[in-house]
């Protein structure tokens, strides 16, 4: 198996910037107008992982946001909710605790943000955190190694945190704006192959966070996984997206990249803390605070 993914790294279409920067212009210059109505926010809004990955976090604010989630699916029921509430391990049970709505538990693990700690703390959180109720899993890509070229033993480590997950997603964070190019590409190919159900490009702490064009470069590389393979991956976009109008440049990216049929949260997802209460602004056409 590793044999093969190690193959599968050459495989791959190499991009160039200069490329990425004309085809993510193209895109937007075609498709952002079009796109400003309320089926694309409202689809941008279900694919919202509501997120509260602070320092100062307590129970008493998780379960705040958690009953915020809860109150707008009785206030706006005409509105989808959220996809998920992500946040750290030791606070998923008191999501589970207060959560009415059918809203998935995300939770990052693997010695987040940085992925440098033991593999056995990082099944062990990740275990745990399932135990725990999390339905989700995002977990950032092993960088080190990845600049060291010990690419099997990415591929290994990947490998044995999805046995973990067994069916539930694992995310994994290539953490964009700390790679170049050629290295970003190498992280998405080596993820998806080794079973990575989502690449995320950012954990929002570092800068620079997510881009259009790591976007673009993690959509394309997406879609030809899924051209050789037959399986879908999914693209989430994470660190630093708070407008809509921001938001809406990454959905013309999957919807001109990958297709209509990545435009729902089985397959597209926002790591965001203040978008979801703009979108709901930007559709109800008045300034209001859900979340």
């Amino acid at each position: 198996m590793v044999e093969k993914i190690m193959e599968a790294l050459n495989q791959y279409t190499k991009l160039s910037e200069k490329e990425i920067e004309i085809n993510v212009k193209a895109i937007l210059d075609d498709k952002m107008a079009s796109n400003r109505n309320q089926n694309a926010y409202e689809t941008i809004l279900s694919c919202i992982d509501l997120t509260s990955l602070s320092t100062t976090d307590t129970e008493e604010d998780i379960a705040t946001l958690t009953e915020r989630v809860n109150k707008f699916g009785d206030n706006h029921s005409e509105l989808p909710n959220v996809a998920a509430i992500c946040v750290y391990p030791s606070l998923v049970k008191i999501v589970r605790e207060t959560l009415t709505e059918s809203t998935g538990i995300v939770t990052v693990t693997g010695g987040f943000p940085h992925s440098q700690t033991f593999m056995e703390v990082k099944i062990a959180e990740t275990a745990l955190s399932i135990a725990d109720g999390a339905s989700e899993i995002d977990v950032v890509f092993p960088i080190g190694k990845l600049l060291e070229e010990k690419f099997a033993e990415i591929v290994d480590e990947i490998q044995e945190l999805k046995s973990v997950c067994k069916e539930i997603p694992l995310k994994i964070i290539l953490e964009s704006g700390a790679l170049k190019l050629p290295d970003l590409q190498k992280a998405a190919i080596l993820a998806m192959e080794s079973g990575a159900n989502f690449i995320k490009t950012s954990t929002g702490k570092q800068q620079p966070a997510a881009t259009t064009t790591a976007a673009y470069c993690m959509c394309k590389m997406i879609l030809e996984y899924y051209q050789k393979s037959g399986r879908k991956v999914g693209f989430k976009a994470a660190g630093g997206i708070s407008t809509t109008e921001e938001a809406l440049q990454y959905y013309c990216i999957v919807e001109s990249v990958l297709g209509k049929e990545w435009l729902n949260n089985e397959l597209f997802r926002f790591g965001a803390t203040r978008l979801a209460n703009n979108v709901v602004s930007d559709i109800l056409g008045e300034k209001i605070t859900c979340f």
